[in-house]
């Protein structure tokens, strides 16, 4: 996000932290309120997208289903970016030590552990985390925005396959 601001785009993250405070506050991890959860985000990325803005949605959706609901509100603005990494990785890097509670069976129905992923079929981008920088990672990520998207003469971002949007 920092980096495509300082490129001169206008870009807006959603995760869990300003999502689930206000908007999804009534749901929990069930695969039905995950399932509402991801269709939420999908509609306010889709909205946010017809307003210019990139939006990176940050949240882990675990089934091809949901994703493919939010391909399908936002049309050609839609990206699918696979930030890949494995279990092992995922767990050395948990900030908030949910995959050791999970492991402890404190917190059910947690992905990977307890409950299932299935990765992207066609992502428009896979990048490899558990095999690159955090830097390279950043470079791959904003090399695809700017084959993806053009900056339009008033600073919002228009996707190229879509120069109306």
């Amino acid at each position: 996000e920092q980096e495509l601001f300082r490129r001169g785009y206008n870009v807006y993250v959603l995760d869990g932290d300003n999502i689930r405070q206000g908007l999804n506050s009534n749901l929990g991890f069930s695969p039905d309120d995950r399932t509402e959860n991801i269709r939420r985000i999908g509609e306010v990325a889709a909205l946010f997208a017809d307003a210019g803005l990139i939006t990176i949605t940050a949240f882990i959706s675990p089934y091809r289903t949901d994703r493919q609901r939010a391909r399908a509100a936002a049309g050609d603005a839609f990206h699918e970016i696979y930030v890949r990494a494995d279990l092992p990785t995922c767990e050395q890097r948990d900030p908030k030590g949910l995959y050791k509670k999970a492991r402890q069976g404190e917190i059910a129905e947690f992905t990977g552990i307890s409950a299932p992923y299935e990765p992207p079929e066609a992502p428009e981008l896979i990048v490899d985390t558990q095999n690159q920088s955090v830097e390279d990672s950043i470079a791959q990520i904003v090399e695809h925005v700017q084959k993806s998207f053009v900056i339009s003469p008033r600073g919002a971002p228009v996707s190229s396959s879509n120069h109306g949007r």
